[in-house]
């Protein structure tokens, strides 16, 4: 009988489910638990203006950043062609401060908390180590949408680097300008200067070498840039779910709002005890609307009070 999805789920039992799948400790984050800390510079466009007042993207700044990889976590919910990637990012001061976070495919796995939850649940690994196939296939059967995020990673191989890698937000932002003009954006984070090819070793590589090794030798040799950008909504784009992609997003309008360039690396203490929450954003830039962004919320301010 199909799986439907999950009624009690809250952010707490989301966090429990994510940390009982990949078998990680009680210390460790929910999610890419693996990462590299970096720092580098923002510097805004021109055109930044017109998009947001929110002084985070409007000034430059200093950045602190982080660099994941489900590589990084054997136990991770995918397989060895839909492994994700992360990128969160700190920009502005205090009182000015926005944190956002991007992964290397534009949609998330599920629409609802309940959905999560479940997709979570029917890939919990049985007496013998190993979860329960049929279980899977019924539950991707009654929830065909749980499937696009690994979809689109399969048909789109990471890149050697996590310094080569496209990065998505994939949660529509209301950004408002000067003028009190308001739209929905999308972030998207494109690598400038990069050779965006795909490797067969991705998938072998060890955490230390992926994340610390190669971007040390990348920022040694030249700085490693991202083009930080706003993809612009149309009438009737759908910003409540996060699975679906918006149509032609990947043709459609986009204003570059600045550039991040990544100077160095930090200790990862320094990411683990600032930690990045979704929910700090300056003024220009509101919460999306969708419900997985709320839930997404509350769940890294728990699972941050847990690692302390």
């Amino acid at each position: 009988m199909p799986l439907s999805p999950s009624r009690a789920a809250t952010p707490a039992s989301i966090v429990d489910a994510l940390k009982a799948l990949g078998g990680l400790p009680p210390k460790a984050r929910a999610s890419f638990a693996g990462g590299q800390c970096v720092r580098g510079t923002y510097a805004p466009s021109d055109q930044a203006k017109e998009i947001t007042k929110s002084r985070s993207f409007t000034k430059p700044s200093r950045v602190l950043a982080r660099f994941s990889a489900d590589e990084c976590n054997p136990n991770a919910v995918g397989t060895e062609k839909s492994l994700l990637r992360g990128f969160s990012f700190r920009l502005g001061s205090d009182g000015e401060r926005s944190e956002i976070l991007t992964q290397s495919a534009p949609v998330h796995f599920a629409r609802t908390l309940d959905q999560m939850l479940a997709f979570l649940q029917a890939r919990m690994p049985g007496a013998d180590g190993k979860p329960d196939m049929a279980q899977v296939e019924a539950f991707s059967a009654a929830n065909p949408e749980t499937l696009r995020q690994a979809s689109y990673l399969a048909a789109h191989p990471l890149p050697a680097s996590p310094a080569c890698t496209i990065y998505w937000g994939v949660h529509a932002f209301p950004a408002t300008n000067a003028m009190g003009e308001t739209r929905f954006i999308k972030f998207k984070l494109a690598p400038v200067g990069e050779e965006v090819r795909s490797t067969e070793d991705v998938a072998t590589a060890k955490c230390s070498d992926l994340l610390h090794d190669d971007l040390e030798s990348r920022i040694a040799a030249r700085d490693a840039r991202f083009s930080v950008m706003a993809l612009l909504d149309r009438p009737g784009d759908p910003v409540m779910d996060v699975t679906i992609r918006w149509p032609d997003e990947d043709r459609r309008e986009a204003v570059r709002l600045g550039t991040i360039v990544i100077t160095g690396t930090e200790p990862n203490e320094v990411c683990d005890e600032l930690g990045f929450n979704p929910a700090h954003l300056a003024e220009g830039i509101g919460h999306p609307p969708d419900e997985m962004f709320a839930a997404r919320r509350a769940g890294y301010a728990i699972s941050q009070r847990r690692r302390r």
